[in-house]
């Protein structure tokens, strides 16, 4: 899953921006 793609979390932020430490 690329970085830039939304957080599958449902927050609307970018994965990297949520959890993708």
């Amino acid at each position: 899953m690329g970085r830039n793609e939304p957080c599958p979390c449902g927050s609307g932020k970018k994965y990297k921006l949520c959890h993708g430490r």
